[in-house]
C-alpha cells in the first residue's frame, strides 16, 4: 500500500481526494494554480500526480518523491525530468528510522546532482531533525530547499527556544525558504484559537522575511483539524494586516512560482 500512514483510524482521510475536490477551495479563495506535493514514497504515486497535473490546469506542477540513497536515482531522475510538470523532490524524512538519513553519504552524492541542476528539494521534517538539516547546509549552502510545514512544531506546547534557534540558524542561508503549512495539525485538534499560532508564524516573518516564505494548505491532510477554509483565514489574519498587499501576494504564490521555476 502506497500511503502506509494512512489508515481507517483516520476516517476522514480514509478515502479519494481528488483534483474536482480541491477546485471548488481554490475558487472561493481566489487561488488560481496549486502545487501537488507527494504523500507516499513511491514513483508510481508522483507519475500518478503527474498524470493530474497533465488533465488539470490549476495543477502548476507536482513535488515528487525519488529515493536519494538509490543506485537508480540518477535513472529515475533524468526520466521524471522530462516531464515539464515535475519541478520538486520530497523525501518523507519524517518516517525514516535514522535521522540522519539526509547527510549518509550516498544521498548527498545524489544531493549535488540536484545542486548542479539547481533542483530544488522540500524537507519534510520535525524539529528534531533541525540540526541534521543545518549539517547538511553547512556542507552545501548552495542547496535550493524549502522546510515543510514549518518544521512540524508542536503549537499545542508552545513555542521552544530550540525550535527558534535552529530556524535562526536555518533562515540565515540565503537560498532556503520555509512554508507556513501544515500548523493546525499540530495543535490540539479540536480546540485551537488563532493566538496558538501567532508566535509561530511571527517568528517565520522575522526570520524568513516574506521574500522566503511560502503559503501552503496541507490539504487534505488539514482536515483532521480543519477546513481548507480554517487554514485560509488563519495565515490571512496572522498577516495581511501587518503586511503590505504587495509583500502578501509574494508569500501566498509569487514566492513558490519563483522557487519552483513554473511556466505561468
Amino acid at each position: 500500500m502506497d500511503y502506509g500512514w494512512l489508515t481507517e483510524e483516520l476516517p476522514i482521510l480514509y478515502r479519494d481526494y481528488l483534483p474536482h475536490d480541491l477546485e471548488p477551495h481554490l475558487r472561493q479563495h481566489g487561488i488560481d494554480k496549486t502545487i501537488a506535493i507527494q504523500a507516499a514514497p513511491t514513483i508510481k504515486e508522483t507519475e500518478f500526480l503527474l498524470e493530474l497535473y497533465s488533465q488539470y490546469e490549476f495543477i502548476a506542477g507536482v513535488v515528487g518523491w525519488l529515493d536519494l540513497g538509490s543506485p537508480t536515482f540518477k535513472n529515475d531522475y533524468h526520466r521524471l525530468r522530462e516531464h515539464v510538470g515535475f519541478v520538486g523532490i520530497r523525501p518523507m524524512l519524517q518516517d525514516l528510522n535514522d535521522d540522519r538519513w539526509i547527510v549518509r553519504q550516498e544521498v548527498m552524492k545524489n544531493i549535488e546532482r540536484l545542486i548542479s541542476d539547481d533542483f530544488p528539494l522540500d524537507l519534510l521534517i520535525y524539529p528534531r531533525h533541525l540540526p541534521v538539516v543545518l549539517e547538511l547546509l553547512e556542507h552545501f549552502p548552495q542547496l535550493r530547499a524549502v522546510i515543510n510545514h514549518a518544521a512540524k512544531p508542536t503549537i499545542k506546547n508552545g513555542i521552544t527556544a530550540f525550535w527558534v534557534d535552529n530556524m535562526n540558524e536555518i533562515a540565515s542561508y540565503e537560498n532556503v525558504m520555509c512554508k507556513v503549512s501544515g500548523l493546525i495539525t499540530e495543535a490540539d485538534h479540536q480546540h485551537w484559537k488563532h493566538e496558538d499560532f501567532e508566535p509561530f508564524i511571527q517568528h517565520l516573518v522575522n526570520v524568513f522575511g516574506t521574500d522566503k516564505l511560502m503559503f501552503g494548505s496541507d490539504w487534505p491532510v488539514c482536515l483532521l483539524s480543519g477546513t481548507y477554509h480554517n487554514v485560509y483565514e488563519l495565515f490571512e489574519n496572522a498577516l495581511s494586516q501587518d503586511l503590505s498587499e504587495k509583500k502578501y501576494s509574494k508569500i501566498i504564490g509569487e514566492n513558490a512560482s519563483g522557487f519552483y521555476k513554473l511556466n505561468l
